[in-house]
């Protein structure tokens, strides 16, 4: 697994995806997935930016932001507190590992 800046670029060794959802727009993307919320504990999640533009807000005293632009992913290791911020068009697919 690679770490730039403190945060994984890429999943661990070993896990393997066990749920997908998505892809989700402006008119269905859930509404937790835009509160403050984190991963289970053993669960890494791969978020797909597959269309516009997303902010990934990391709450874990840091409030480092990340713009992504699609094509873009982003790893989200376990028990990191986190939300979305959206506007205009955009489509997210979301693969849980474990």
């Amino acid at each position: 697994m690679s770490v730039v800046s403190g945060r994984p670029k890429a999943l661990p060794d070993g896990t393997a995806p066990y749920r997908s959802l998505g892809p989700f727009g402006p008119s269905d993307l859930p509404s937790g997935l835009l509160r403050r919320h984190r991963l289970a504990e053993g669960v890494w999640g791969l978020l797909r930016l597959q269309a516009g533009r997303v902010v990934f807000v990391w709450e874990d005293g840091s409030e480092e932001r990340e713009e992504l632009t699609a094509p873009a992913e982003l790893v989200v290791p376990p028990q990191v507190p986190h939300h979305l911020e959206v506007e205009g068009d955009f489509s997210i697919a979301l693969t849980f590992h474990r």
